[in-house]
């Protein structure tokens, strides 16, 4: 049988055991057996590279305290063979530190003994299930360009597909976080089950708990029947907390304990659910700045930040312009059944030069309402409408300020505002068709128009 078919059907895929405990190893073994799983056991990090030389895994299982040495070196050692073989830490010294060390080392997965027969279960059938070389997905064509930029964010989003590790993705508002988590969704083990997006910035505090844990009927007023919150719809799979940094400390408490315990409890019950999700956290703020000034908890800044991934602004990556704009337009054609328009060379030219403080979000929206204005097949520099630079940008610190010299907070917000209003006026005023148009949520256009100071004219339609 093939190793890829393997992959798709872990009855029959060989397990690598490694651990210096005879009675340990012996549970693992009779456990693995009888999931119909093949074993091979190692007492040592030496035997173990013993087996590695003459035999195929599909998984290894180690201990972190070995005699000859730590399980991270077998980790880092199977990861130098290329041999594409998901590891986890199984081990009795379990740590933050430990678990940190052993995910950046490229483990799979680290859990701290004693553990129950389901949850090795649960955690064998999740890292048979990942995807071969071969069967992975092509999503991350989505990710345009080929700068080095991001070509290092492709790689490594590629590399903690195969972990399990809490990832945080920083960048600068518009610059491609989510699709980023999703990828690393979509090339894992979890890829059959949901992956839920949550704006933590959009849901008012005090439906939070509910929003997160759900609630049982008659917890509140209003609470008619049973509700099931965001863990529990993402459970099996992944959620993305997007403005995490916009939590309230309250929250933060109840979120780090469902994140330690992976139970929750809902609003009115007495009793916790187990609860298996993989979290992957953004915000375009600085967390660390955040923890420092008091607003966000440094224990659960520490469980999120395992592995930060960074996602590079538009400037940093100049010469994916071009394609990125180029998709853009074909997306803007196929929903309104047109041709594509085309950039004139010297409306490529002034994109190429621009700052985009808004990064890709700003540039979909320049087009988007070039290409409405406009109503000719190609797109001049006029139609685009872009923000004078002020002093070509050359005196500027780059993401400090925007285009127009104005603090880059202040000069977001009101591109932000312009778009959302062009929105609003093409729509008649009609929210749910507006949030379609920007491509965002009914509830997350709400609370932008909040922020924003965004009122709708006693006499329009509105949603």
């Amino acid at each position: 049988m093939k190793r890829a078919e393997r992959r798709d059907q872990p009855r029959g895929s060989h397990v690598l055991v490694v651990d210096d405990e005879p009675d340990i190893r012996e549970l693992l073994e009779l456990t693995l057996l009888k999931m119909g799983l093949r074993v091979s056991a190692a007492s040592s990090i030496g035997e173990a590279k013993e087996h590695l030389k003459s035999e195929r895994f599909d998984l290894c299982l180690t201990d972190m305290r070995l005699p000859d040495g730590e399980g991270l070196e077998l980790v880092r050692h199977i990861a130098s063979l290329s041999a594409d073989v998901p590891v986890a830490v199984v081990t009795a010294y379990g740590s933050a530190e430990n678990a940190v060390a052993a995910l950046k080392a490229g483990a799979f997965d680290y859990v701290s003994k004693p553990v129950s027969l389901e949850q090795l279960r649960a955690l064998v059938r999740s890292a048979l299930s990942l995807p071969h070389a071969d069967q992975r997905p092509r999503g991350e064509q989505r990710l345009l360009g080929e700068s080095p930029p991001l070509q290092q964010v492709r790689s490594l989003i590629a590399k903690l597909a195969r972990t399990q590790a809490p990832v945080y993705i920083s960048g600068e508002s518009g610059s491609g976080k989510e699709l980023a988590a999703r990828l690393i969704h979509e090339h894992g083990a979890r890829r059959e089950r949901p992956f839920v997006p949550v704006n933590c910035g959009a849901i008012p505090e005090a439906l939070m708990e509910s929003e997160f844990f759900g609630y049982r009927k008659g917890a509140f007023t209003g609470a008619e029947q049973d509700r099931d919150g965001f863990f529990q719809a993402a459970n099996g799979g992944t959620l993305f907390l997007d403005e995490v940094a916009d939590l309230p400390l309250a929250m933060q408490v109840k979120l780090l304990r469902a994140i330690q315990e992976k139970r929750v409890r809902k609003v009115g019950s007495t009793q916790e659910e187990p609860v298996d999700v993989r979290i992957i956290s953004a915000t375009h703020q600085s967390l660390a700045a955040c923890v420092e000034s008091g607003k966000f908890r440094q224990d659960l800044f520490y469980r999120l930040n395992v592995i930060e991934l960074k996602m590079p602004p538009l400037r940093e990556c100049r010469e994916d312009i071009p394609a990125i704009a180029a998709s853009v337009l074909e997306r803007i054609a196929g929903q309104s059944g047109q041709p594509p328009a085309r950039l004139a060379p010297e409306a490529l030219e002034e994109l190429a030069r621009y700052d985009f403080p808004g990064n890709i979000r700003e540039l979909e929206n320049v087009l988007e309402r070039a290409t409405a204005l406009s109503g000719a097949e190609e797109i001049r520099p006029d139609d685009l409408r872009l923000k004078p630079l002020a002093g070509d940008g050359a005196a500027e610190e780059p993401g400090r300020t925007g285009g127009d010299g104005a603090p880059l907070p202040e000069y977001l917000d009101r591109v932000e505002r312009e778009a959302i209003l062009e929105a609003l006026e093409k729509t008649g005023f009609n929210r749910t068709a507006a949030a379609k148009l920007l491509g965002i949520t009914f509830r997350a256009l709400r609370y932008r128009m909040q922020r924003l100071g965004i009122r709708e004219p006693e006499a329009g339609p509105g949603a």
